[in-house]
């Protein structure tokens, strides 16, 4: 499978299939119906909306329905037609959407929480309604009572969530950077581990349960592949993005990563190859390589009356090194590295041109992507965000077209 992407040709990219307007103001969340040509979104203008397409191409609203707050995160469960809208004021909302999708009936709230809500999960096997916000906890809730089973609070913001129903792990991202593993009881519940390695805020979750592999997207414009299955507390680290990620979505059929930032960019990472796994930061107070002090090594400059230097890394070897024995940049894409990170001098001469070459495609979205959503049995993607256009894009010709089953983009 890795020599098939890898070969694939740099002009296949995502084809924009269709443009959806109409919000008056930023679209939270957006979701693909699955086996319909139709798509759900929510928005900062307080509206859920259900778009069907039409014979003429176009897609149009069957429901429209205003809420009393702004809408900020949403699941859908489609074989209930079960819906959940989370809202800026911590209420979560439950409806009921008609065989046809021309009709959204109320049917509970949920009090979830104190402030905004983030994002949201449903459990249909527990019947469990899970949920993180703006006021620094995970909620859990009962849906058959609406009743609250249990809270847990963190010292940030929580900002993302993602849930294994199986082993009822659940993995929060918060505002300081950190990925919390929690084990969710009926009442109660117990912190696992915490995940630390992201400079920003965490943005986005995706847990592969097939593969028990967790990945995170930061402010800090990386993405953390943990391997939590292996227990080994092995990452890897990828940079491509220009700005903050703002969605991420794994398809473990052809081990590929789908990633999207807030300038727009759409990148496609293959995961089906030996990956090496980036270096721990060497501290020293002097060169590695040269062995000038560092501008804090007021000893050294003392005896050696040199003036102190100031400490780099190299992003390969992860020494530390001063500015003349790293003067060198190059792309090291085995390692995450898609764009010019700083090398020492004696890396810079060990890579080859052969490892420069890109293990993932970069496409232009051309919008602000705040959300993405991917369905991926059709090859097809939604993206949305500020801009208040939600896209669809058709991304067979760069994710594999073997996923394309039935879908029409005529």
């Amino acid at each position: 499978m890795a020599a098939e992407i890898h070969s694939r040709p740099q002009s296949r990219r995502p084809v924009l299939l269709s443009k959806v307007e109409g919000h008056q103001d930023a679209v939270s969340a957006a979701l693909l119906i699955p086996k319909e040509d139709g798509v759900i979104t929510a928005g900062e203008d307080r509206t859920i909306r259900v778009w069907l397409k039409r014979d003429s191409g176009q897609y149009w609203p069957s429901i429209y329905h205003t809420m009393a707050s702004p809408c900020s995160a949403m699941a859908y469960h489609h074989d209930s037609r079960r819906i959940f809208v989370g809202q800026d004021n911590g209420a979560i909302m439950e409806f009921h959407i008609s065989e046809d999708f021309n009709k959204m009936n109320f049917v509970k709230t949920y009090p979830a929480h104190q402030n905004r809500v983030s994002a949201i999960t449903f459990c249909l096997a527990s019947e469990w309604l899970i949920s993180t916000g703006h006021d620094k906890c995970i909620s859990w809730m009962c849906t058959r009572s609406g009743s609250m089973l249990g809270r847990h609070y963190f010292t940030s913001w929580a900002s993302c969530l993602q849930y294994d129903h199986e082993t009822q792990h659940a993995f929060v991202g918060d505002y300081s950077g950190q990925i919390t593993l929690l084990k969710l009881e009926q009442n109660t519940c117990s912190v696992i581990t915490t995940l630390k390695g992201h400079e920003g805020s965490i943005t986005s979750l995706w847990w592969d349960p097939v593969q028990r592999l967790l990945f995170s997207g930061a402010s800090d414009h990386s993405i953390i592949m943990w391997d939590i299955g292996g227990r080994k507390g092995r990452t890897l680290l990828l940079q491509g993005h220009h700005d903050k990620v703002q969605a991420i979505c794994y398809i473990q059929l052809t081990r590929q990563l789908v990633s999207c930032s807030a300038d727009g960019g759409i990148a496609v990472w293959n995961m089906d190859i030996s990956r090496e796994e980036a270096p721990q930061w060497l501290e020293s107070d002097s060169c590695q390589k040269c062995e000038q002090p560092f501008f804090w090594n007021i000893k050294q400059m003392w005896d050696t009356k040199t003036i102190g230097l100031r400490q780099h890394h190299c992003r390969k070897c992860g020494q530390a090194v001063c500015g003349k024995c790293s003067s060198k940049r190059s792309s090291y894409p085995i390692m995450g590295f898609e764009f010019q990170v700083r090398v020492c001098d004696s890396c810079f001469e060990s890579i080859k041109d052969e490892d420069r070459t890109s293990l993932a495609t970069f496409h232009e979205g051309k919008h602000n992507i705040s959300h993405m959503s991917m369905d991926i049995s059709r090859g097809l993607m939604v993206t949305c965000g500020s801009d208040r256009i939600v896209k669809i894009w058709d991304m067979t010709p760069v994710v594999g077209c073997s996923l394309a089953t039935g879908f029409s983009s005529r």
